[in-house]
Order: structure tokens, then C-alpha cells, then sequence
């Protein structure tokens, strides 16, 4: 019996090595006798042990590679095309105002006309105006100059040789005395100006907001595949040292293939996490432009920041909510647009006056400049031309149901306002909420991995002291990446979820705010 048990010993010895030595690619498992234990180099724990996850959070070493989001702020508003695309929005704003005050531009108007036929001087038509609006009241300037002349003129037309001059006015009495359409055009050119402008900082927001969602999106990828490849980096150490241990003997043969296949899984993981911080560099060199309008890529090197993590206290908040209820660049658009049709409503209950204009011309002959020509020939009360136009729809139908549109679209407007200020407090608020959350599961997420860190720790000294087994230790140190990565993870969250809440706010964080 003693020969059985002492033959099946040595088989499993020589199968445990064989074992080892195809894993290791060795060629004899006597060779492996002769391998040395790791030397402890300076600076460094015991290689089977080591690791760096039971450290604190250190402060990268290497600020030049650093690309923070006051670098990516500067970069977008100076640089982004819908940055620039939203600065049209005023402009396009301001080139409606001037095309509405087009309508006050003077006019200069001549037309000639003249025919001679088998000797006769039919007529020789000859006509000159200036028009020049007056912005109060609807009143116009006009200034004319006609000389028509002939046989056949008609003689209510004909003036005499030298021509007819003539200064006067026309004043709307009626319909147009308070506003008529060119100051209706213009004041609501003058106010969409506030509404693009609200539109613009809006525009800029949404840009904003992305491109720091996609820089902490950049920050987690980053973090993650760090700290995966580190625990690949540990897994490997383990591995090896492992290895060596089972070929003296130390330990079992089976514990090295567990190590290995620690280092194979988390060797997947880190490649896939090398994909995804690749696409994450990608997406935010979407928002890099440089000042030539040429699109910007994220250097490989370069580091993100580390989340500062700055809390918002309640002062802050009510503050935030407050900007939101009384100047968020919907509410100002909105407001903008209930102010057009304001005067879009006015200008409707002013059509339903009836017209009544007045005009007077004051005439004198053509050569009104030369001293010799009578006084009576020159500008006086008794040289005058007086006309009066009157209208008035009877029934008013198309002006009262233009009026009552424009109350609708009004009272339209109204309403979307009160809802959609409603929908961006509670927004704030539910964000706000959100941000809180944060707050503590990151609190409870740090005692976590603190308490993560300690069970390590102790499995480790158990494992020097022999009570302990490598699967338990990876196991452990499992658990602790996977915290550190749910840690960064809600890092991450935090900065996004703080710059979503300056954003329902309608304002944004600049930089390292």
C-alpha cells in the first residue's frame, strides 16, 4: 500500500508539472526547479502581492498632456462651426430691422412722356416726385416737380411753360394715425431681434452641453481602461509569480491556470475597453476646430482632468431656479413672440378704423427761384391743391376675423409660455434632485471601496501566511476594480448632471466652474 500511495503521489507531481510546463511553454519540468522567486526591486512590494489599487486617487503626473475643459471650452466658442452658425441667428435678425426701416427710406420717382406727330406737339409729360415718410403719425413729405405741356393735353394736367412745383403733406386721419404696416413690420423686425438672440444663446447651450457630456464620456472611458489594464498589469504579476512558486513546489499546479485565466478575462476586457476609449477620443474631437475652420484631432497622450466635483449648495440652486423662471432663452423667445403679436394685434384694431386721409400741396411756377416772377405765382395760401380719401368696409369681416386670429395666436402664446416655464423649473428641480443623488452614492461609493480596500488587504496577509488562495485574492481585487469603475463612473455622471442643470437653467459652466 505504501508503494500504491507513494507511486500515485509522484504521478500526480509529474502530471501537475507536465501541466504547468505546457501552460509555460517550458520544455522539461526539471527546469523549472532551477527558476529563482522575483527579485524585490526598490520602490516595490512583494511581486506576488503587489498591487496599486489599494492606493488612494493620485494626481496626474504629467500636466502638459493634460486637455481640460477650460482648453475644450476655448476651443468650441471660438472655433465651433454651430457656434459660429448660431452667431447668424442676430445677424440675420439685424438684417430684417434694416429691411423693415426700408420701408421709411424716401423715394425719388420721374417719369417722361412725350408725342409729336405730323407736326403737332400732342403732349410732353413730364413728372417728378419725392416722397419722404415721417415716422410719426404716418405722414408723408412730398415734394414735386411736373411740366406737362401740349395740344392736347388735359388742361386739369397742364401747367405752364416753365412747369409746376409743389410742396405738401399727407396725413392719415383715420386707419394709419397710430400704426400702419411699415411700423408694424418694424417693431416686430426690432423685437425678433431679442428672440433670435434667445435663440442664439440656446443654439450655444445645446453645443455646449454635448461637448462636456462627451468630455466626461472621454474622462470615464479613460478611467475605466485604466484601471482594467492596471488590474491586467496585477493579474500578470500574480500569474507569474504563481507560476514560479508551483514549480518549487510551493504551491499547487491548478492555482497557476486560475491565475491565467484571471489575466486572460481581464486582457478582454481591456481590449474592449481600448475600442471604446478610441470611439470616445473620436467623439469628442467632433467639438476640436482650429482657427482656420480645419477639424481637430485629440492626441492619443493627451489626459482628461479629474472631475472637480464642485457641489452645488442650496443658495446656488434658488438661484439657478430663479434665472430659469425669468430669463432662460425659451422663456425670452417666447416672451419675444407674445410681444410681436402684440403689436400685430394693435395693428389689426387700427385697420378696423375707417381711412381717412388728408393731403395739401402747396404750388408755385417752375421758376419759383427767380426774383422777377409774381407773388402770385409763387408758394401762398391761394396756391394750393387740397384732396380728401375716405373708405370703410361695411361689414369689416376680414378685419375682424384677422383681429381675432391675432388675439388667438396671443393668448396661444401665453399659455405655451406659463407651460413651458413650469416644465423648465421642474426641470431644474428634478436635476437638482438627481445632483444630490450623486452626492451621496458618491460618499457611500468612497466608504465602499475604502471597506473593499481593507478586505483586500487582509486577504492578502492571509495569503502570506498561507491561509489564503490566489482565487480569493483576484476575486477580491475584482470586486475592487469593479468599484473603481462604478466610481468613476458616477464622477462622470456628477459633471454631466451639473452641466445639464446650468443648462435648464439657460446658462452653462465654462471651463472648470
Amino acid at each position: 500500500m505504501t508503494t500504491v500511495f507513494s507511486f500515485a503521489a509522484r504521478l500526480r507531481q509529474t502530471l501537475g508539472g507536465l501541466l504547468l510546463g505546457l501552460l509555460l511553454g517550458l520544455p522539461n519540468v526539471a527546469s523549472a526547479q532551477t527558476v529563482r522567486l522575483p527579485q524585490r526591486e526598490a520602490g516595490l512590494d512583494a511581486a506576488p502581492v503587489q498591487t496599486r489599487q489599494l492606493a488612494a486617487d493620485q494626481p496626474v503626473a504629467d500636466t502638459a498632456r493634460v486637455f481640460s475643459l477650460q482648453d475644450l471650452a476655448d476651443l468650441v466658442f471660438a472655433n465651433h462651426p454651430l457656434v459660429k452658425q448660431a452667431a447668424l441667428l442676430s445677424a440675420d435678425a439685424q438684417a430684417q430691422v434694416l429691411a423693415a426701416r426700408g420701408g421709411f427710406d424716401p423715394k425719388l420717382g420721374s417719369g417722361f412722356d412725350r408725342k409729336l406727330f405730323g407736326g403737332t406737339d400732342y403732349y410732353n409729360k413730364w413728372a417728378n416726385e419725392l416722397k419722404v415718410p415721417i415716422w410719426p403719425g404716418g405722414i408723408e413729405l412730398k415734394a414735386g416737380y411736373d411740366r406737362m405741356v401740349g395740344t392736347y393735353v388735359n388742361p386739369e394736367y397742364r401747367t405752364p411753360a416753365d412747369g409746376l412745383a409743389g410742396v405738401g403733406l399727407s396725413v392719415p386721419l383715420g386707419q394709419g394715425l397710430l400704426i400702419d404696416a411699415r411700423r408694424s413690420t418694424l417693431r416686430q423686425a426690432r423685437i425678433m431681434v431679442a428672440a433670435a438672440e434667445a435663440d442664439q444663446v440656446k443654439q450655444i447651450n445645446e453645443v455646449w452641453l454635448q461637448a462636456v457630456k462627451d468630455y466626461w464620456n472621454w474622462y470615464y472611458a479613460a478611467q475605466q481602461a485604466a484601471l482594467v489594464q492596471e488590474g491586467v498589469a496585477l493579474a500578470d504579476t500574480r500569474f507569474r509569480a504563481t507560476s514560479r512558486r508551483a514549480r518549487l513546489g510551493d504551491q499547487a499546479p491548478i492555482d497557476s491556470v486560475e491565475a491565467r485565466i484571471t489575466v486572460q478575462d481581464r486582457q478582454l476586457q481591456a481590449e474592449q475597453l481600448r475600442v471604446e476609449l478610441q470611439n470616445a477620443r473620436l467623439l469628442l474631437s467632433n467639438h476640436l476646430w482650429n482657427k482656420d475652420a480645419q477639424p481637430v484631432e485629440l492626441p492619443a497622450y493627451a489626459l482628461p482632468q479629474r472631475p472637480t466635483l464642485v457641489r452645488v449648495d442650496t443658495t446656488q440652486f434658488r438661484q439657478l431656479q430663479s434665472q430659469a423662471a425669468a430669463s432662460h432663452p425659451t422663456l425670452l423667445k417666447l416672451d419675444a413672440k407674445i410681444r410681436q403679436l402684440g403689436v400685430e394685434e394693435r395693428y389689426r384694431r387700427e385697420l378696423l378704423k375707417p381711412k381717412l386721409s388728408v393731403s395739401g400741396t402747396l404750388l408755385s411756377r417752375g421758376d419759383f427761384y427767380r426774383p422777377e416772377v409774381p407773388a402770385y405765382y409763387d408758394f401762398g395760401r391761394d396756391n394750393y391743391k387740397l384732396g380728401v380719401d375716405f373708405a370703410f368696409p361695411l361689414f369689416l369681416r376680414q378685419e375682424r376675423g384677422k383681429l381675432q386670429q391675432a388675439r388667438l395666436k396671443v393668448q396661444d402664446a401665453t399659455l405655451e409660455q406659463q407651460q413651458s416655464r413650469r416644465t423648465i423649473v421642474n426641470q431644474v428641480q428634478a436635476v437638482y434632485n438627481t445632483l444630490r443623488a450623486y452626492e451621496r452614492q458618491l460618499a457611500l461609493q468612497e466608504q465602499t471601496i475604502a471597506n473593499q480596500r481593507a478586505l483586500l488587504q487582509a486577504e492578502l496577509q492571509k495569503f502570506e501566511l498561507g491561509e489564503s488562495t490566489i482565487f480569493l485574492i483576484n476575486a477580491r481585487e475584482s470586486k475592487l476594480i469593479e468599484l473603481r469603475v462604478k466610481q468613476e463612473s458616477l464622477r462622470a455622471g456628477y459633471e454631466k448632471t451639473r452641466a445639464e442643470l446650468y443648462y435648464y437653467a439657460g446658462t452653462r459652466t465654462l471651463g472648470a466652474q
